[in-house]
């Protein structure tokens, strides 16, 4: 990788370049809104494009925990103001797996910064990747452990994008699996799609796994994952990422009761509950 990139990365790092938007994960039973996922964007100009891209170049130059610090500590920072007590709502933040294998990383950093603003640890969800490969499954097994015992929750994120994802879930028994966009794109057209995803409705149930939809963009789509009876959802169908935590639209929750009435009449003994819906 050049020295253009490194510069890039050292100066969105030392500069805090990162801002942090959030976007809604809501119950596809009732509409009430389970929690925010933290999303990292750069606000420098330069040759690194995205998140994906600076993590990897990060990862590439040992700087790892340098940007994870800044991007954990940014995501905390500006979600304090929605969660102060009794916020009970969800704060999903991605993790790199791979982070603990970093010289400067720092155990314990998130639950003493918890602890500084009175956040609740079991209301963060670290995020792992399954795009990620990790390096080191003992060592990462312990760190999720780790961050078990100090009541924090686990969601496998991008489930479907990799090959390794029903090996992780097993080893890492997450509180949450999310469904990676590509999977849930075209559901409603898709017979392959839509076998997978009703597969992973019957492990979700077996193991008492909590489903999250992403990259929901279309009524369809929410139409058949509410049908196939995914638990929760987000995409720009629900709501675009924003600087702010906003309610949730009611054309949205309209579009999602008139599927679940539909439901209902399909499937009397089918868990949604139109009489939830919130406004």
């Amino acid at each position: 990788m050049s020295n253009q990139m490194k510069d890039a990365l050292d100066y969105i790092v030392s500069n805090k370049k990162i801002r942090t938007v959030f976007q809604p994960i809501i119950s596809l039973r009732d509409g009430s809104v389970l929690g925010h996922e933290a999303l990292s964007r750069i606000t420098h100009d330069c040759a690194i494009k995205n998140p994906d891209m600076l993590f990897t170049i990060a990862e590439k130059f040992n700087r790892l925990w340098d940007l994870e610090l800044l991007c954990r500590t940014t995501a905390l920072e500006s979600a304090f103001k929605f969660m102060i007590p009794p916020y009970d709502k969800k704060l999903f933040i991605n993790v790199n797996p791979n982070v603990m294998h970093d010289e400067s990383y720092k155990s314990g950093f998130t639950k003493a910064f918890l602890d500084q603003y009175e956040i609740t640890p079991s209301n963060v969800i670290f995020e792992i990747t399954e795009r990620n490969v990790i390096t080191d499954l003992n060592g990462f097994k312990s760190t999720i452990d780790h961050y078990k015992n100090q009541d924090f929750k686990i969601a496998i994120d991008d489930a479907g994008a990799g090959y390794s994802g029903l090996n992780l879930i097993i080893d890492v028994k997450p509180n949450y699996v999310k469904l990676d966009m590509g999977l849930i794109r075209n559901v409603d057209q898709d017979r392959l799609k839509y076998a997978l995803v009703k597969g992973m409705v019957e492990f979700s149930r077996a193991s008492n796994i909590l489903l999250i939809a992403e990259g929901i963009e279309t009524f369809e789509e929410l139409s058949t994952l509410v049908e196939l009876g995914v638990q929760y959802g987000q995409g720009y169908f629900i709501q675009k990422p924003d600087d702010e935590i906003k309610e949730i639209n009611t054309e949205v929750l309209t579009a999602l009761e008139s599927i679940i009435r539909r439901t209902v009449i399909r499937n009397p003994q089918s868990d949604v509950n139109v009489l939830a819906l919130r406004y």
